[in-house]
């Protein structure tokens, strides 16, 4: 049941009772990541035309220590806008082209048997694989066998690599984004949802409007092309991720985003009408720790010290998207995930109790 509680109402922000004070280091390395965030804007837009809500996801995400699916079809920049990112941020990148043929040890590494040139003798030694980059593009991830997915998703989840005998450790920050054709699934491998669900955010690709493309067009088909600068080091990166981690966050804040998490589970919260008929099964706890996390980063890149009501709300598609299995009635009368998470938003206020029943 989804408790009926009274909460702050949404014109005031929610700040914590018991706010910790911010030290003066911690308060210049917000001001600095502030700063930062409209310098990697500012370069980002050198390259890429318009998607700064994409760009803000794909920071929120790298802050959290989360990992992005992008989901777009082809051509509209996701490989480059992953790539434009890791280059202002300073961050090694590599690029992976998933295929059906691509074998785990093509990403993760292999022993392999070498002569010492000394004693002649052989020994085994590791290659590392692409994986053990700062910054990973896994492209078109459905398109490998799900023995390959599995191995990367392991990485992701324990940062770590285990061949053969032995763990080898991924260096730190590593930031995986993964990019999914939604169209064309024919020769692939989709995602089961466990496996989704290790991805914090589940972003959307839109086309970009006429004013957006003829701008793409001009700056892709001239002889001058735009340059993205560096503006953060991985050292300065990892400071920000601890400070994120370290945003103070309101009761009612945690509550409401367990609560609209919780509202999407058919059995176990109070029905709502014209949502829950169109849910075979609602989304994890997961769902609610990336809402608060992401909530903590969105605060941190506006200049805010506290998580408000709206942080959660905005986060709410990119986090629920792809938690939440919808059944043939769902298909059957055209609504999809984003639909249901716009309802369930209207149908959860601030208190807690729905709207409709």
């Amino acid at each position: 049941m989804v408790p009926h509680e009274t909460s702050p109402s949404s014109s005031a922000p929610a700040k914590p009772a018991e706010k910790p004070a911010l030290r003066n280091e911690d308060a210049a390395v917000v001001a600095q990541l502030r700063n930062a965030y409209a310098k990697v804007k500012e370069q980002v837009a050198k390259v890429i035309v318009g998607q700064q809500e994409i760009v803000e996801h794909l920071l929120i995400g790298l802050l959290c220590r989360g990992h992005v699916l992008l989901l777009g079809v082809p051509g509209l920049g996701k490989t480059l806008m992953a790539r434009t990112l890791a280059r202002t941020l300073n961050l090694e990148f590599r690029r992976v082209q998933f295929t059906p043929d691509l074998m785990p040890s093509d990403i993760t590494g292999t022993d392999v048997i070498e002569e010492d040139p000394e004693t002649h003798r052989h020994r085994m030694d590791f290659m590392p694989g692409p994986i053990f980059t700062n910054f990973l593009l896994a492209d078109e991830i459905n398109r490998t066998p799900p023995k390959t997915q599995a191995a990367l998703l392991q990485a992701m989840q324990e940062q770590e690599v285990s061949v053969g005998q032995k763990t080898h450790q991924l260096s730190l920050p590593f930031y995986v984004v993964a990019t999914q054709n939604p169209i064309e699934m024919e020769g692939t491998y989709p995602l089961p949802e466990a496996q989704l669900d290790r991805f914090m955010f589940n972003v959307r690709v839109k086309y970009p409007s006429i004013d957006e493309e003829v701008q793409i067009v001009k700056g892709t088909t001239g002889t001058v092309t735009g340059e993205a600068a560096s503006v953060l080091s991985a050292e300065q990166l990892l400071r920000l991720q601890e400070l994120v981690r370290g945003v103070p966050v309101a009761d009612d804040v945690i509550r409401y985003a367990a609560q609209l998490v919780a509202a999407s589970r058919p059995e176990v919260s109070r029905e709502v009408d014209k949502i829950h008929k169109y849910i075979a099964y609602g989304a994890s706890p997961r769902a609610s720790q990336y809402l608060v996390l992401g909530g903590k980063g969105r605060a941190i890149l506006a200049g805010r010290y506290h998580v408000d009501f709206a942080d959660i709300q905005a986060l709410a598609a990119p986090v629920l998207r792809h938690r939440i299995v919808l059944n043939f009635h769902a298909r059957a009368d055209g609504v999809d995930s984003d639909e249901i998470v716009r309802r369930l938003i209207q149908a959860v206020p601030h208190n807690g109790r729905p709207t409709s029943k």
